[in-house]
């Protein structure tokens, strides 16, 4: 007889095996990565995905940047968390061009060196760059940092004035029809700014909006999340964990399903997160052994009485 629950905790422990059973991977070089992502592509269909407007499949959970790249960890450590990362699914990549002042950029394109087509790479432009010629000097900036010849989604980092939407929109389309992007969204952007957006030419290509959203964090309910899936259009989820001073590991309730279900915390979180399948999360990590923590995520689906218990602790 079938059974999902443990064919899922036999993907999990091939997910944990094959990080714990490598290196650092300073040591090991490119080539015993392409065999560990080659081997996890084989649980590539246990993992949740989510579809963007234009077709484009990605991971339900990603891997954020903020903070990386800027002397925090070692860059080997680092280096190592991202292609774990990367092996065990969470192929999509989230940075900026501000940050670290584009020491992010540069240490993810050095990270994903030889490893570009398994990577669904987003990077941002800031709203104070919408003027003129900015957009496109940004991204050509962003570009060379990154060491790349185009990005997968570019998205304005906060929201614009509403007569700039237009030409926003004008110059990302732009950069799309050359090449350098191949979509294009937002980031922080209100329900009542998301109507704005689709009320100018093209807006409507939009790919996503990305925002804060977290089990302490769930303003996104009541309005802009049920937009976004009345649009067909994913919600990217930063700070998934709560971000700094709002941590949400430390509840009792996460810490018992957690303990129950044989995992960290942190993939009960993040489960939570991306439960809808309308949903991509992208948690920052550093640390290789975080980031097999949050990989098991992919293959975690919580039953109702788990989800109960979870709204009755974080409350909407």
């Amino acid at each position: 007889m079938h059974d999902p629950d443990s064919e899922r905790r036999r993907f999990i422990a091939r997910f944990a095996s094959l990080g714990l059973a490598l290196p650092t991977l300073g040591a090991i070089g490119a080539l015993q990565w392409s065999a560990r992502c080659a081997a996890a592509e084989a649980v590539k269909s246990a993992a949740r995905n989510v579809r963007f407007p234009d077709g484009r499949v990605v991971p339900a959970l990603g891997q954020g940047s903020w903070r990386l790249g800027v002397n925090r960890h070692p860059f080997a450590v680092e280096q190592d968390a991202m292609r774990t990362g990367v092996a065990l699914g969470m192929t999509l990549i989230d940075t900026s061009g501000n940050y670290g002042s584009g020491r992010s950029e540069q240490f993810i394109g050095r990270a994903i060196a030889g490893q570009r087509d398994r990577v669904f790479l987003v990077t941002k432009v800031e709203a104070g760059e919408v003027e003129g010629d900015g957009i496109a000097r940004a991204c050509a900036a962003s570009l060379k940092r990154l060491g790349l010849g185009t990005i997968d989604l570019y998205l304005m980092h906060s929201p614009v004035g509403s007569r700039q939407l237009a030409q926003m929109v004008a110059a990302f389309e732009q950069l799309r029809a050359a090449g350098s992007i191949r979509a294009w969204g937002v980031s922080n952007f209100s329900r009542s700014q998301m109507e704005d957006l689709f009320r100018v030419p093209d807006g409507n290509r939009c790919a996503t909006n990305q925002v804060r959203y977290s089990l302490k964090d769930r303003r996104i309910e009541a309005d802009l999340l049920p937009w976004c899936k009345e649009h067909a259009m994913p919600v990217m989820a930063y700070s998934p964990l709560g971000g700094e001073g709002q941590g949400v590991l430390g509840e009792p309730t996460l810490a018992q399903i957690a303990a129950a279900r044989g995992c960290s915390p942190a993939a009960v979180a993040l489960g939570w997160v991306i439960r809808s399948g309308n949903v991509i999360a992208i948690p920052e990590s550093g640390s290789p052994e975080h980031v097999r923590e949050n990989a098991v995520a992919l293959t975690l689906s919580l039953t109702d009485p788990e989800l109960r218990a979870l709204d009755a602790a974080f409350p909407a």
